[in-house]
């Protein structure tokens, strides 16, 4: 029983999983932001490639 006790108080891998949700959190957030970026270039530059052609 003292051991299911000191496993359950043990917080020792806590913190590598913190980072690994934030970097989790600001991996989504770049993506969010590159796909809308390419989305944004694409309907700026999708006018000068039907002209070139």
């Amino acid at each position: 029983m003292q051991t299911i006790r000191r496993f359950l108080a043990d917080e020792t891998g806590a913190t590598a999983i913190e980072y690994g949700l934030i970097a989790a959190g600001i991996a989504l957030a770049i993506i969010a932001v590159v796909n809308n970026l390419g989305s944004s270039l694409k309907l700026k530059f999708g006018p000068i490639s039907t002209s070139l052609k």
